[in-house]
């Protein structure tokens, strides 16, 4: 019996109804499972996951959020193998798919990482505080909430693990639910990762729903409170953007789209250099990864217009030697396309193209295979073409070949060559290879406004570097124009899309009691036992411990400069301040905040395991010889920790505000310092 693509969907697995399709495998043309388009009730599942996921994964904090995400790409590791064998069937090579698999894990793996950089909160405090006022009792901040939604993510083919799982990352740490719904012709991959998902139990009901059809309809019930992601062609996209339901409801909109990127190769990078090399391997390893297949893959080589022989001859050495066919066969290098409907549409674009710029390496309707038949599968040879007057031709900038295709073209002097990036109307990428600091500048700052990632190449990040089409979980993917205007990843940028922002105004201490975070200008909570003395769980944001006074002496200063060699005039020498900002020998900054700790720490053994270190420290008054100078600490905010091992000491991290003042009541310094302290409880 035929298999039959499912849908998760309200807690259950579901064929679907309505019209029938077919997915087959691209290599060798058989029937994979059949798929039906309709069935599903979308309101109904966007409600299931608003009531179910939502409210669960809004409860979490951030550090909850990331071990789930770690658990998950624990998990799925273990599975990757079988994720490897489906892969196969849409015509990726091994190497294909570990960008995809392993690629997409990996992107789990860096947002549970990403906790650490948010609080122990189901929440986010950005930014600094604001004040609003002379007197310091009214004042502003903002803070970030998870929406109250669902992100529905529209995805592409030729990344049906990655390109969900890029995705659910960011969502899921944010503390948003999401319902994917892939490409139908690799949807038979992404539907077996999310199988694992759903059976290890690791994600709470209702976060994550899996829609194998075409989706139709679903856009129709999306809210204010989703987000709708997508990505595929700028014409869909664009289609997408204009939804009634998401210009009525203002439903936040990424779009991520095929672009016409481009690699550009500096005038230094002659045929000898590292840079040529790494050029010519670039475009190649571009051109055949994934059959080409990749929505950051290089579409136009911009190459100095002396160097255009040299780089065809050389790309087309390094192209013959690349073996197509069956992914599974030994030796093969590149697969196929993911169908031959796309076959079909591929060689209709490369006609279009090849009526201007013609076809230098390659054919459209031959190509020698290993282990597979170019009947049933669907396979192209590598294609290479020449745009002799780029300024001219210019359907080589607006007609994208979504295969292994892509166009040589000269060019005279650098800013010819950013205009011609330009020309592209908004790309996801660009690179150079140049070992020419002035170069990479005058590249990267002069095409940056039309592209979303810049990779400078050089023969000192060669050996590292990602590569040209290698989105990275922390940085942002996405660019202007024709790549869609939005904006994927990112770090906290990312995570951020997910959530409302939302100023808050009031007193210091209905900041402080909303954030968890203290404010200055807060109401203070003194006691009678020193904080150093408590454990994690025992001490309370706003608890303030105010030391003994100490007078600072000319002694203090020449002592701390001969212990610290730092005999910076200022410190030592009283006849070299004419011209100067300081009236006499002012104390070092560091020697004031040496003796705040000294004033502040509490010596004997206890709680505080450490000091984890020091941020936000400014020094705002000078201190000289008799002035008598004081320490409010106060804890300003904790982040617990987890335990990595059984052995493990179980801790958190507590920011304390360090305020020194003189005998004035001026704060001469003050700084955030942060230690570590062991909790009460062990388990």
């Amino acid at each position: 019996m035929t298999a039959v693509l499912q849908n998760y969907a309200m807690g259950q697995w579901t064929p679907g109804s309505g019209k029938e399709s077919e997915m087959v495998d691209a290599v060798t043309g058989d029937l994979i499972c059949m798929a039906y388009s309709g069935g599903l009730d979308f309101n109904a599942m966007l409600e299931y996951a608003r009531a179910k996921g939502n409210r669960a994964l809004r409860k979490m904090t951030f550090q909850e959020r990331g071990r789930m995400l770690k658990a998950l790409a624990l998990h799925l590791q273990t599975k990757k193998e079988d994720f490897y064998k489906l892969s196969y069937r849409t015509g990726a090579t091994r190497a294909d798919s570990w960008v995809d698999i392993e690629g997409g894990i990996g992107n789990l793996f860096a947002y549970a990482s990403l906790r650490k950089q948010f609080p122990d909160k189901p929440y986010f405090v950005e930014d600094e505080p604001i004040g609003l006022s002379k007197g310091g009792t009214f004042m502003g901040h903002h803070i970030l909430v998870p929406k109250e939604g669902v992100a529905v993510h529209i995805n592409a083919y030729n990344f049906p693990v990655w390109g969900m799982l890029e995705k659910i990352a960011v969502n899921l740490l944010a503390g948003m639910p999401a319902i994917v719904k892939p490409a139908p012709i690799t949807a038979f991959l992404t539907e077996a990762v999310v199988r694992e998902i759903i059976a290890s139990n690791i994600l709470p009901e209702g976060a994550l729903q899996l829609v194998t059809g075409t989706g139709e309809g679903i856009l129709d019930h999306v809210t204010y409170q989703d987000v709708v992601t997508f990505t595929g062609s700028a014409h869909t996209g664009r289609l997408l953007k204009a939804h009634p339901r998401l210009i009525q409801e203002a439903v936040p909109f990424t779009m991520e789209a095929d672009s016409l990127n481009s690699s550009v190769l500096g005038e230094d990078a002659v045929p000898g250099t590292p840079e040529f090399d790494l050029f010519i391997k670039e475009i190649r390893k571009e051109i055949t990864s994934k059959a080409g297949q990749k929505c950051t893959a290089i579409r136009r080589a911009i190459v100095p217009e002396k160097l255009v022989e040299d780089v065809q001859i050389a790309l087309g050495k390094e192209l013959s030697k690349t073996a197509i066919g069956d992914p599974q066969a030994e030796g093969v290098r590149m697969g196929a396309l993911v169908g031959r409907e796309q076959l079909k549409k591929l060689r209709e674009q490369v006609k279009e193209l090849a009526r201007q710029t013609p076809i230098v390496y390659g054919d459209l309707n031959q190509v020698n295979l290993i282990g597979a038949d170019q009947e049933k599968g669907a396979f192209i040879s590598p294609i290479v073409m020449l745009n002799p007057e780029p300024f001219r031709y210019t359907n080589t900038h607006e007609v994208e070949a979504f295969g292994p295709v892509a166009t040589i073209m000269p060019y005279r002097h650098l800013d010819e060559a950013i205009a011609l990036t330009k020309l592209g109307k908004g790309s996801l990428v660009a690179s150079i290879a140049t070992a020419d600091p002035t170069i990479a500048q005058e590249f990267a700052i002069g095409a940056a406004t039309h592209h979303g990632r810049i990779l400078v190449l050089d023969n000192a990040c060669a050996k590292e570097s990602t590569g040209h089409g290698s989105p990275m979980p922390m940085l942002t993917h996405g660019g202007p124009g024709r790549a869609g205007g939005g904006e994927e990843m990112g770090g906290v940028r990312g995570v951020k899309h997910f959530m409302q922002r939302t100023a808050i105004q009031g007193s210091p201490s209905m900041i402080t009691a909303i954030t968890g975070v203290y404010q200055q200008g807060a109401r203070q909570i003194e006691k009678d036992v020193h904080p150093f003395r408590k454990h994690f769980e025992e001490l309370e944001i706003s608890e303030t411990w105010v030391t003994h006074r100490h007078t600072v002496t000319e002694a203090d200063i020449t002592n701390f400069a001969n212990v610290s060699g730092d005999h910076f005039y200022a410190h030592v020498d009283a006849t070299s301040l004419e011209g100067t900002l300081f009236t006499g020998r002012v104390a070092h900054g560091y020697y004031i905040l040496s003796k705040a700790a000294g004033m502040f720490v509490d010596p004997k053994k206890g709680p505080v395991l450490l000091n984890y270190g020091l941020e936000n420290c400014r020094f705002t008054k000078p201190v000289y010889p008799g002035m008598t100078i004081g320490v409010k600490l106060t804890v300003k905010e904790k982040v617990a920790q987890e335990k990595r091992s059984e052995e493990d000491v179980a801790k958190g991290i507590v920011k304390w505000l360090v305020d020194v003042t003189d005998e004035t009541g001026d704060t001469v310094a003050i700084a955030t310092i942060m230690t570590m302290v062991k909790k009460l409880e062990q388990a």
